[in-house]
Protein backbone atom coordinates (compact mmCIF):
# COMPACT_ATOMS: atom_id res chain seq x y z
CA UNK A 1 0.00 0.00 0.00
CA UNK A 2 1.35 3.42 -0.73
CA UNK A 3 1.98 5.92 1.48
CA UNK A 4 -0.75 8.21 -0.14
CA UNK A 5 -3.67 5.34 0.51
CA UNK A 6 -2.02 4.68 3.87
CA UNK A 7 -2.43 8.54 4.35
CA UNK A 8 -5.76 8.52 3.11
CA UNK A 9 -7.48 5.74 5.41
CA UNK A 10 -5.70 7.90 8.59
CA UNK A 11 -7.46 10.76 7.51
CA UNK A 12 -10.82 9.05 6.99
CA UNK A 13 -10.60 7.56 10.20
CA UNK A 14 -9.47 11.09 12.02
CA UNK A 15 -12.57 11.57 10.31
CA UNK A 16 -15.08 9.31 11.76
CA UNK A 17 -13.56 10.15 15.12
CA UNK A 18 -14.52 13.78 14.73
CA UNK A 19 -17.72 13.35 13.64
CA UNK A 20 -18.76 10.63 16.01
CA UNK A 21 -17.53 13.19 19.14
CA UNK A 22 -19.70 15.94 16.71
CA UNK A 23 -22.82 13.75 17.06
CA UNK A 24 -22.18 13.03 20.74
CA UNK A 25 -22.01 16.70 21.63
CA UNK A 26 -24.61 17.58 19.82
CA UNK A 27 -27.06 15.44 21.61
CA UNK A 28 -26.06 15.86 24.88
CA UNK A 29 -25.94 19.61 24.07
CA UNK A 30 -29.54 19.57 22.89
CA UNK A 31 -30.88 17.39 25.93
CA UNK A 32 -28.23 19.09 28.56
CA UNK A 33 -27.89 22.55 27.72
CA UNK A 34 -24.45 24.10 26.84
CA UNK A 35 -22.93 25.45 29.82
CA UNK A 36 -24.28 22.01 31.53
CA UNK A 37 -22.38 19.53 29.35
CA UNK A 38 -18.89 18.81 29.72
CA UNK A 39 -16.23 17.53 27.59
CA UNK A 40 -16.14 14.58 30.01
CA UNK A 41 -19.63 13.52 29.46
CA UNK A 42 -19.00 13.90 25.75
CA UNK A 43 -16.08 11.58 25.85
CA UNK A 44 -18.21 9.22 28.06
CA UNK A 45 -21.14 8.97 25.40
CA UNK A 46 -18.82 7.36 22.99
CA UNK A 47 -16.44 5.32 25.20
CA UNK A 48 -13.31 7.61 24.92
CA UNK A 49 -10.48 9.32 26.98
CA UNK A 50 -10.27 13.43 27.47
CA UNK A 51 -7.05 12.70 25.83
CA UNK A 52 -8.15 11.20 23.05
CA UNK A 53 -10.74 14.14 22.78
CA UNK A 54 -7.62 16.83 23.14
CA UNK A 55 -6.06 15.06 20.20
CA UNK A 56 -9.45 16.43 17.80
CA UNK A 57 -10.58 19.37 19.39
CA UNK A 58 -9.31 22.10 21.51
CA UNK A 59 -12.97 22.82 23.31
CA UNK A 60 -16.81 21.58 23.14
CA UNK A 61 -17.34 24.54 21.00
CA UNK A 62 -14.76 23.44 18.52
CA UNK A 63 -16.78 19.97 18.31
CA UNK A 64 -20.32 21.61 17.17
CA UNK A 65 -18.43 24.24 15.08
CA UNK A 66 -16.72 21.07 13.22
CA UNK A 67 -19.73 20.19 11.29
CA UNK A 68 -20.16 23.11 9.43
CA UNK A 69 -16.10 23.11 8.79
CA UNK A 70 -16.55 20.46 6.13
CA UNK A 71 -19.62 23.21 4.49
CA UNK A 72 -17.88 25.89 4.50
CA UNK A 73 -14.88 24.68 2.92
CA UNK A 74 -17.24 23.16 0.45
CA UNK A 75 -18.78 26.62 -0.10
CA UNK A 76 -15.67 28.49 -1.07
CA UNK A 77 -14.60 25.20 -3.84
CA UNK A 78 -18.11 25.99 -5.51
CA UNK A 79 -17.36 29.59 -5.50
CA UNK A 80 -14.37 28.93 -7.00
CA UNK A 81 -15.59 26.36 -9.73
CA UNK A 82 -18.26 29.06 -10.75
CA UNK A 83 -18.25 29.94 -14.45
CA UNK A 84 -15.85 33.27 -14.45
CA UNK A 85 -18.53 35.04 -17.06
CA UNK A 86 -21.23 34.32 -14.24
CA UNK A 87 -22.71 37.57 -12.60
CA UNK A 88 -20.42 37.68 -8.74
CA UNK A 89 -24.59 37.47 -7.08
CA UNK A 90 -25.13 34.35 -8.75
CA UNK A 91 -21.84 32.38 -8.17
CA UNK A 92 -22.24 33.71 -4.66
CA UNK A 93 -25.81 32.05 -4.36
CA UNK A 94 -24.59 28.77 -6.05
CA UNK A 95 -22.00 28.77 -3.17
CA UNK A 96 -24.55 29.27 -0.46
CA UNK A 97 -26.50 26.67 -1.85
CA UNK A 98 -23.76 24.24 -0.49
CA UNK A 99 -25.67 25.21 3.22
CA UNK A 100 -29.23 25.07 2.11
CA UNK A 101 -28.67 21.83 0.42
CA UNK A 102 -27.84 20.39 3.99
CA UNK A 103 -30.49 21.65 5.46
CA UNK A 104 -32.92 20.41 2.83
CA UNK A 105 -31.31 16.61 3.19
CA UNK A 106 -30.60 16.08 7.01
CA UNK A 107 -33.44 18.80 8.10
CA UNK A 108 -34.05 17.94 11.80
CA UNK A 109 -30.10 16.84 12.39
CA UNK A 110 -29.30 20.73 10.95
CA UNK A 111 -32.07 22.20 12.74
CA UNK A 112 -30.56 21.01 15.99
CA UNK A 113 -27.18 21.67 14.96
CA UNK A 114 -28.13 25.85 13.93
CA UNK A 115 -30.43 26.17 16.88
CA UNK A 116 -27.99 25.37 19.50
CA UNK A 117 -25.17 27.83 17.35
CA UNK A 118 -27.29 30.89 17.14
CA UNK A 119 -28.94 30.68 20.21
CA UNK A 120 -25.33 29.60 22.58
CA UNK A 121 -23.22 33.08 22.19
CA UNK A 122 -19.85 30.99 22.95
CA UNK A 123 -21.01 28.99 19.97
CA UNK A 124 -21.63 31.70 17.94
CA UNK A 125 -18.56 33.59 18.36
CA UNK A 126 -16.93 30.38 17.70
CA UNK A 127 -18.55 30.38 14.22
CA UNK A 128 -18.25 33.67 13.48
CA UNK A 129 -15.36 33.63 13.45
CA UNK A 130 -15.08 30.46 11.06
CA UNK A 131 -17.38 32.97 9.19
CA UNK A 132 -15.37 35.66 8.59
CA UNK A 133 -12.31 32.83 7.38
CA UNK A 134 -14.56 32.43 4.91
CA UNK A 135 -15.75 35.68 3.95
CA UNK A 136 -11.78 36.87 3.25
CA UNK A 137 -11.00 33.12 1.49
CA UNK A 138 -13.77 34.21 -0.81
CA UNK A 139 -13.13 37.74 -1.37
CA UNK A 140 -9.66 36.13 -2.66
CA UNK A 141 -12.18 34.25 -4.99
CA UNK A 142 -14.21 37.14 -5.93
CA UNK A 143 -11.32 39.59 -7.05
CA UNK A 144 -9.83 37.07 -8.98
CA UNK A 145 -12.60 36.84 -10.77
CA UNK A 146 -12.97 40.28 -11.29
CA UNK A 147 -9.68 41.53 -11.48
CA UNK A 148 -10.00 43.75 -8.53
CA UNK A 149 -7.09 44.07 -5.84
CA UNK A 150 -8.10 43.24 -2.71
CA UNK A 151 -5.98 45.14 -0.84
CA UNK A 152 -7.16 48.15 -2.01
CA UNK A 153 -10.54 47.30 -3.01
CA UNK A 154 -13.18 46.73 -0.49
CA UNK A 155 -15.66 45.43 -3.01
CA UNK A 156 -14.61 41.86 -3.12
CA UNK A 157 -14.55 41.30 0.77
CA UNK A 158 -18.08 43.26 0.78
CA UNK A 159 -19.64 41.22 -1.48
CA UNK A 160 -18.82 38.44 0.17
CA UNK A 161 -19.45 39.03 3.58
CA UNK A 162 -23.47 40.69 2.60
CA UNK A 163 -23.47 37.11 0.61
CA UNK A 164 -22.92 35.04 3.99
CA UNK A 165 -25.03 38.10 6.42
CA UNK A 166 -28.14 36.99 3.98
CA UNK A 167 -27.58 32.94 4.43
CA UNK A 168 -27.10 33.71 8.31
CA UNK A 169 -30.22 35.85 8.13
CA UNK A 170 -32.01 32.88 6.13
CA UNK A 171 -30.97 30.51 8.09
CA UNK A 172 -32.26 32.53 11.89
CA UNK A 173 -35.95 33.20 10.09
CA UNK A 174 -35.92 29.08 8.81
CA UNK A 175 -34.83 27.87 12.36
CA UNK A 176 -37.08 30.40 14.46
CA UNK A 177 -40.24 28.72 12.12
CA UNK A 178 -38.92 24.88 12.61
CA UNK A 179 -37.97 24.57 9.45
CA UNK A 180 -41.51 25.59 7.81
CA UNK A 181 -40.50 27.62 5.21
CA UNK A 182 -38.07 26.13 2.57
CA UNK A 183 -34.54 27.28 3.32
CA UNK A 184 -33.71 28.03 0.07
CA UNK A 185 -36.91 30.42 -0.44
CA UNK A 186 -35.74 32.36 2.53
CA UNK A 187 -31.71 32.28 1.41
CA UNK A 188 -33.42 33.78 -1.82
CA UNK A 189 -35.80 36.25 -0.80
CA UNK A 190 -32.46 38.01 1.03
CA UNK A 191 -30.59 37.53 -2.26
CA UNK A 192 -32.89 39.43 -4.18
CA UNK A 193 -32.60 42.56 -1.79
CA UNK A 194 -28.88 42.02 -1.88
CA UNK A 195 -28.02 41.37 -5.33
CA UNK A 196 -27.53 45.19 -6.25
CA UNK A 197 -24.75 45.48 -3.94
CA UNK A 198 -22.94 42.50 -5.17
CA UNK A 199 -22.62 44.53 -8.76
CA UNK A 200 -18.84 44.78 -8.50
CA UNK A 201 -18.19 45.38 -12.22
CA UNK A 202 -18.91 49.43 -11.61
CA UNK A 203 -15.83 51.58 -11.57
CA UNK A 204 -16.07 53.66 -7.91
CA UNK A 205 -12.80 54.69 -8.39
Amino acid sequence: MSVASTAGIAERKRQLVRNELAEAAVALLADQGFEETTVDQIVAAVGMSRRTFSRYFESKEDVVVHLLAGAGAQMCAELRARPGDEPPALALRHAVSVFTSICRVDRERTLRVSRLILDTPALLARFLERQSQWQAEMAGILARRTGLVPDTDLRPALAAGVALTAFQTGLRHWVDNDGTTAIDELVDQAFVMITPALDLSTDQS
